[in-house]
């Protein structure tokens, strides 16, 4: 699971391995204020709460401005490498977006879901250079733009 929310407990972004919609909510309000209750000051991983798994998995997170980006891995992970991930994941949104914020994950979802495929598919790492990511972005724009202008009439 990999989850974006501000402040406040409204989720933008949230990208599940399949649940019933119940269980999901459940495990972002969990997720919202076992992160959100943490000082930061402290370290950005924790293990999961009774509903993500106990200990066998565990939050990592990351805090920007006003935006959380939580990732929940299993206990074999690297929690410094997805610290990394998200780094990368994050330096990414900001280049698409120029200053990603809280409205961009909300109105442009999708475009977020297609970044967050190019750098992880079905838990594995694809792709951590920013540049590379950004230029499959960017062609795939092309192709999009393309699309429409070939089915628009003259």
């Amino acid at each position: 699971m990999e989850c974006s929310f501000s402040a406040s407990p409204l989720s933008h972004f949230i990208h599940f391995i399949p649940q019933p919609e119940e269980i999901q909510q459940q495990i972002v309000r969990e997720t919202f204020h076992l992160v959100l209750k943490r000082d930061d000051n402290i370290c950005n991983f924790l293990e999961g709460g009774s509903l993500i798994g106990g200990s066998d998995y565990k939050l990592i997170y990351r805090h920007y401005a006003t935006l959380y980006f939580v990732f929940c891995v299993d206990s074999s992970e690297s929690e410094l490498g997805i610290l990394d991930l998200i780094q990368v994941f994050v330096e990414t949104l900001d280049k698409c977006f120029e200053n990603v914020c809280e409205l961009d994950l909300i109105f442009h979802m999708d475009k977020v879901h297609y970044i967050l495929q190019e750098v992880v598919m079905g838990g594995m790492v694809l792709e951590t250079n920013m540049n590379e990511i950004v230029a499959q972005i960017e062609a795939q724009n092309r192709l999009e733009k393309s699309e429409v202008n070939s089915v628009l009439p003259p």
